[in-house]
């Protein structure tokens, strides 16, 4: 694999399954030297042996992110491999319902701390590793340390009720952004952009519920329109590149939500037939 908008930039991708897997694939596949990072070391092996056998550069590492030690060996080991960290995409993350997230009024703390320690604290441990390693290193070839691309969700703005009523799940993805833009305009100055996505429902292991009910699966043909269902993973692959890459280097502080439609959709509406009114 030989030229791209990630050309030899060294990428830190958490995450080895759903769109971490597929931002792996794609990032090698633009130049990128990867290393993807992930609780179940054998996701990570798979992902990067996977990524090697197309002609990628992949590390991998077991850790657990929500744990500090984690997040810096995570980010040590992608500096003794590549030399530097140009990139960071924090995709991984929890849905709670298992730990006990819900509509507030039957949530347990138990199911908030998990969700937001999964998702807002593994978040914040990993962009603290990264951005001090940033604040050490040399600016790159486009003029700055490097870039960060955090993972929201379009319930932190467009919340559904009937569907998807977690409430600590909806919290920990708004705080996300919150800190990223935070992060954006405090590190600005040292060259420094942290973006986030914001995606609906995607095809992952984690939407494995939803994928298989036939009301969300309905709900979802008229709410992401343009998907006809669930997001392919694939494809908020393109907006992540470009986020990371060179060409966005007078990018930062900005929300992308990658939705399919859900935020300016209304299922339920007749299908435009070509008149206005």
């Amino acid at each position: 694999m030989t030229g791209g908008r990630l050309q030899d930039r060294a990428v830190l991708v958490a995450g080895a399954t759903g769109m971490a897997a597929a931002a792996a694939h794609g990032f090698a596949a633009e130049g990128a030297r990867v290393l993807v990072a992930s609780r179940t070391a054998e996701h990570a092996r798979e992902l990067a042996g996977a990524i090697e056998a197309e002609g990628g550069r992949c590390h991998w590492l077991a850790a657990d992110l929500s744990r500090e030690a984690d997040a810096d060996t995570v980010v040590e080991a992608c500096v003794s491999a590549y030399g530097r960290v140009d990139g960071a995409y924090t995709v991984a993350g929890i849905s709670g319902r298992r730990y006990g997230d819900g509509p507030l009024h039957e949530m347990t703390l138990e199911g908030w701390q998990a969700v937001m320690n999964g998702n807002a604290t593994s978040t914040f441990l990993v962009c603290r590793s990264v951005v001090r390693q940033m604040l050490r290193q040399e600016p790159g070839d486009d003029g700055l340390r490097g870039a960060i691309v955090t993972m929201s969700s379009t319930l932190a703005f467009h919340p559904s009720p009937g569907h998807f009523a977690t409430h600590a799940y909806a919290a920990s993805k708004g705080a996300i952004i919150a800190f990223s833009r935070a992060l954006a305009s405090y590190y600005a100055p040292d060259g420094i952009r942290v973006n986030v996505i914001a995606p609906a429902l995607v095809a992952t292991p984690m939407s494995r519920r939803a994928q298989g009910d036939p009301a969300i699966l309905a709900y979802l043909r008229e709410k992401q329109p343009l998907a006809g269902g669930p997001i392919d993973p694939a494809d908020t692959v393109g907006t992540a590149a470009f986020l990371l890459s060179r060409e966005a280097r007078m990018v930062t502080g900005q929300v992308v939500e990658v939705d399919a439609g859900w935020g300016v959709s209304e299922p339920g509406r007749a299908p435009a037939n070509g008149e206005r009114y």
